[in-house]
């Protein structure tokens, strides 16, 4: 049995785990750091991520978390010439709601002190200037959020949208990225530092100091021996944290998107990233309403679904096709090999996004052949943050429970992980995302009792 001795091992090789990797190869330890994966990189849930981004939440700390991390992308993104493919033109979120007070009281929760110079209020007599996201260019766009509640002025920059919405809440320093492309940066300057991979299953841990990895992989069995430990597994995290008798208070879902060639032109290339806030009924024909109806298995979708359906252009300016997700599954799902899609769901999701973007009626039964359907596990806590830090045994770590947010998260997690590894200073909200905020009683009630956990 080959033995390989490290400094630090990180279990998982997917963006949260490279990103770990990444900045603790960064530290100028010169430690000797072992990825471990029995996947390639980047190609579990990380292959089909969102590449979304954006800075508000509707609590002060994770808004400080998000926004760490788009500080730590924009530095790779001024260091690579942009390889990352960062862009800016935000998050818009729209409602029907003429006046949505509660959505604007967690805008000035989740901006905290800077609420009032953050957030800019665009009404039918606002003087205020609204500028529109006419470039995707993250170094010229406006921070902060525009609250349009001006009929003509969402007519006029969001003219593909439903008549009906009333209001929309432009959140600026938002965006997409290429996943892919930041971790095999990252990947890169891990290897120029001396970091290796290994490839294969970490399936038993011996309680010793060093910590004594067991790895069977393809060409055999092996044994990662490493002062350190970092539990970076993504959707297995809960069950890397049982090799060493820890339970993580996480459960697991299946999620899925589409994206297909836009041959119709339906959603302008200039869109920013689109989420319908609203719950609604979809919009099936009555003899799809019947036959739906009819089936007890299809039933539900007769019924309300919930809001937050996303529409974004994909591929740039100059791309041709349109992505589509709706994270309405809530029911927690095993981990295996056999995925468990939905061979309804492109056509859900087609038909609850036609709501807020009606050009893409256009495709109702129709979806063109080019059509990429795929989907992947998101790992939660129930109040929808992350845990990174101490995971309990001496010298293991934890950084997982991202969900739907780990590849924009992954710069600031790898940072944190780092910091406690190294013992450095922590930034003020870093013991909240650990597991030790499960012990404060006030906090988790406020976030269980809470009206938003952030989901989008």
């Amino acid at each position: 049995m080959r033995t390989q001795h490290a400094d630090v091992a990180v279990i998982g090789a997917g963006i949260v785990g490279i990103a770990c990797a990444y900045y603790l190869a960064l530290s100028g330890r010169a430690l000797r750091i072992v990825v471990i994966d029995p996947l390639a990189p980047m190609s579990l849930t990380s292959a089909v991520s969102g590449e979304n981004y954006r800075n508000w939440w509707p609590h002060r700390v994770m808004t400080a978390f998000t926004d760490h991390s788009i500080d730590l992308m924009e530095k790779i993104a001024r260091d690579s010439g942009n390889r990352l493919h960062l862009t800016r033109r935000g998050y818009a979120l729209a409602t029907r709601q003429a006046h949505p007070d509660a959505l604007i009281q967690q805008l000035h929760e989740g901006y905290g002190a800077e609420a009032a110079g953050k957030i800019r209020i665009h009404g039918k007599r606002s003087a205020g200037r609204y500028q529109p996201a006419l470039s995707a260019d993250w170094e010229s766009a406006p921070d902060g959020v525009d609250v349009i509640q001006d009929r003509a002025m969402i007519a006029a920059h969001f003219p593909g949208f439903d008549e009906a919405v009333a209001t929309i809440l432009h959140i600026r320093r938002a965006g997409d990225i290429s996943g892919q492309q930041m971790g095999s940066y990252m990947l890169e300057k891990v290897r120029e530092c001396g970091g290796r991979l290994v490839r294969g299953k970490v399936v038993e841990v011996v309680k010793t100091n060093p910590h004594a990895l067991a790895v069977r992989g393809e060409s055999g069995a092996s044994t990662v021996v490493a002062d350190v430990v970092v539990n970076a597994a993504g959707p297995h995290v809960d069950d890397v944290a049982g090799l060493v008798g820890q339970s993580l208070p996480v459960r697991t879902v299946f999620q899925q998107k589409i994206a297909f060639e836009d041959t119709l032109k339906a959603i302008s290339r200039h869109m920013p990233f689109s989420i319908d806030l609203d719950d609604q009924q979809i919009d099936w024909s009555p003899e799809e309403r019947e036959l739906l109806a009819e089936d007890p298995a299809t039933a539900w979708l007769t019924g309300r679904m919930p809001g937050a359906i996303h529409c974004r252009p994909e591929g740039g300016d100059h791309g041709t096709w349109v992505k589509l997700g709706w994270a309405f599954n809530t029911t927690p799902s095993k981990v295996g090999d056999d995925l468990p899609y939905n061979s309804n769901f492109p056509e859900i999701v087609l038909h609850g996004a036609s709501r807020l973007n009606p050009g893409l009626k256009g495709y109702y039964g129709q979806l063109p052949s080019r059509l990429s359907y795929y989907g992947g596990y998101y790992t939660m806590t129930r109040e929808n943050w992350p845990l990174i830090g101490p995971m309990g045994p001496p010298g293991w770590f934890v950084a997982g429970a991202l969900s739907g947010f780990g590849t924009m998260a992954a710069c600031a997690t790898g940072s944190l992980i780092a910091g406690w590894i190294g013992g450095d200073p922590l930034p003020e909200f870093a013991p909240s995302l650990g597991l030790e905020r499960h012990h404060d009683s006030r906090l988790m009630k406020a976030l269980l009792e809470s009206e938003s956990t952030g989901v989008l």
